[in-house]
């Protein structure tokens, strides 16, 4: 029963607590990670804007906490009680106010530590030993190995682990290939739309590496245009040629609620991980509902173009969507913008936060080609954007499961029947 499971402190389960180096290498242009407090993501190391260092400046830096598959990241600071856990062949070196968590495998089965700092128990524990300060809540590292949290026994562990990690593992998986995909579809456009690259081929008399009845769809020299040269017969036209801009209605914030009364409500601070914190009653007659595929915009910080993959929801202020018009898709209209919308955060300057105004995208410029070279990167690229909307709606059902299972199966409250039999030969 899992009332008979034993309650351990982390040093009685043989969990130890490794400290970081308490200073700061200076930043290289490339090298080895340096991760720190940003980079703990939902439980993950996320290494996309990560700083780097030397490999010297690694090596002193990892004499003393050097990360090893299944540690366990933990943030004292900022956000405490967050955690991450080190996936195998990662190298990195600790930032400051990170600490690891090493478990030695004799209580706490090393992919199972992950999971068990997740759990309602953990959060109990962060907020008895939390430290509040005037401006940065922390935890102490002496505090920390004195955690206590109920262990099941090993074989359960193994179970558990398998279970959650391989519905993160999905998640992981389905992220990656997105990024994979949205890659390609920019790929494909930069050197149809940007580089013309068969048009150029065909004019210096080169095959440009299509099939013939693709190829044939490019013309075989360029025209002058107020944006320079661009293949002869296509146009420049405004963004509004392509597409409709929708800005967000000025919902009243007395109506945000977190109870779920209503329908959720897309803020910028939203769009990152496309899951609305707030929920509002309210139908504003300007109201525009965001779905699933929608090219959604932040006018305020910075200006990246999304493909929503979240709930439908309604788009509050300082938000935009790029509504493309008949003929072109989703995928055609958001790389299109990926390069104005830059020159824009680039070039503004603000004293506190930049701002994206309708004023600037009234100045958004798009080349536009022939219908059929439109029609056969649409074919091709939509295809593409439309798995990526699929893979986020899959991970965002996987997540909830995975999430409601968590607490549920590290307490005990459900338990996995005949373990070693569920997770058969999935263990070392």
């Amino acid at each position: 029963m899992a009332a008979e499971w034993p309650t351990l402190s982390l040093r009685e389960a043989n969990v130890t607590l490794i400290d970081c180096e308490h200073r700061t290498p200076p930043a290289s242009d490339a090298g080895y990670p340096y991760v720190a407090i940003p980079q703990l993501r939902n439980g993950r190391i996320d290494l996309s804007d990560v700083r780097r260092i030397t490999h010297e400046h690694f090596v002193e830096w990892t004499r003393k906490a050097r990360p090893s598959a299944n540690d366990v990241v933990l943030s004292r600071r900022c956000n405490p009680g967050e955690t991450a856990f080190v996936p195998p062949k990662l190298e990195f070196a600790l930032g400051q106010n990170l600490v690891l968590l090493r478990a030695d495998g004799t209580k706490v089965y090393p992919p199972f530590l992950r999971w068990l700092v997740r759990g309602p128990e953990w959060w109990e524990q962060i907020g008895k030993f939390l430290n509040v300060g005037a401006v940065f809540d922390s935890l102490k590292c002496a505090d920390v190995p004195n955690f206590k949290l109920r262990i099941p026994p090993l074989e359960e562990q193994r179970a558990i682990a398998h279970i959650l990690g391989t519905l993160d593992d999905k998640i992981e998986l389905n992220r990656r290939m997105n990024e994979t995909l949205e890659a390609m579809a920019w790929a494909l456009f930069k050197s149809w739309f940007v580089d013309f690259d068969p048009v150029r081929t065909k004019a210096e008399g080169r095959a440009p590496g299509l099939p013939q009845p693709l190829a044939d769809l490019f013309p075989n020299r360029f025209e002058d245009s107020e944006l320079g040269e661009i293949p002869a017969g296509w146009a420049v036209r405004l963004i509004y040629g392509i597409a409709d801009v929708v800005y967000g209605a000025p919902f009243a914030a007395s109506q945000f609620n977190s109870t779920g009364n209503g329908k959720p409500l897309i803020r910028i601070r939203d769009l990152a991980d496309e899951s609305p914190e707030v929920w509002t009653p309210e139908v504003h007659p300007k109201g525009y509902t965001v779905r699933a595929g929608d090219i959604v915009v932040g006018m305020d910080g910075e200006f990246r173009a999304y493909l929503w993959g979240g709930a439908e929801a309604w788009l509050n202020q300082r938000v935009c969507v790029f509504v493309p018009k008949g003929g072109y898709s989703a995928a055609f209209v958001r790389n299109s913008i990926i390069e104005p919308l830059a020159r824009v955060e680039a070039t503004e300057t603000a004293t506190t936060v930049i701002h994206l105004g309708k004023s600037d995208i009234d100045r958004f410029v798009v080349v536009v080609p022939t219908m059929p070279v439109l029609a056969a990167f649409n074919w091709a690229c939509q295809l593409w954007y439309d798995r990526v909307v699929a893979n986020k709606q899959e991970s965002r059902t996987l997540a909830a499961l995975r999430d409601a299972l968590l607490p549920k199966l590290i307490s005990g409250e459900l338990r996995v029947q005949d373990p070693e039999r569920f997770i058969g030969g999935a263990t070392p």
